[in-house]
């Protein structure tokens, strides 16, 4: 956890990389392309805990289809900057067999968590799965998966807002902002 006033130090030093407004035409647009691939299929929408939240809440309010909607909590990093073990804390109450799930995510960093929770939606039965995510980081790696829809794209930085956090803290921005770097 970090404390007020080094959040406020880490905000202020920080750039800013989207702006509220542009993160929210974003999401806006993907509701779009959500709503065109799988408007007629009443998917099931997991969320994954914590970073999804922002982009989930935002985007369900823009698709005008039945859906049903879980969570799940699934995370490589915890309260670290850099990835670890992928840990397992909650898996969706909602059956998912047969279904058409929709998996929403904050970030496509290195793709391993995005890529063990599709293999595992698979293994559960899924009818299809797709992946949406508010940002894909453009690292230069390759990476196991693909989002088949993404927001906005971001650099290869550590990037905090829009539901993914720095040291605990900052996930409530509506805009997106890289570290500074030194």
């Amino acid at each position: 956890m970090i404390d007020i006033q080094q959040a406020k130090d880490l905000l202020a030093a920080a750039e800013l990389i989207h702006s509220a407004e542009t993160v929210a035409q974003a999401v806006t647009r993907v509701a779009g392309e959500i709503t065109a691939k799988l408007g007629k299929t009443n998917p099931l929408l997991l969320c994954v805990m914590s970073g999804g939240v922002p982009f989930a809440g935002h985007l369900m309010t823009q698709l005008d289809f039945p859906l049903d909607f879980d969570y799940m909590h699934v995370t490589r990093y915890g309260q670290d900057t850099s990835g670890g073990a992928l840990s397992w804390r909650s898996a969706p109450w909602t059956p998912v067999k047969g279904r058409t799930v929709l998996v929403l995510d904050d970030i496509l960093d290195e793709g391993l968590t995005l890529a063990a929770i599709v293999e595992r939606m698979h293994e559960l039965g899924v009818k299809a799965c797709y992946t949406a995510v508010a940002t894909d980081k453009l690292n230069g790696k390759k990476k196991p998966i693909e989002a088949d829809f993404v927001a906005l794209t971001v650099p290869d930085r550590f990037v905090f807002g829009y539901g993914m956090d720095v040291r605990g803290g900052w996930r409530n921005l509506p805009a997106i902002y890289a570290m500074k770097e030194s």
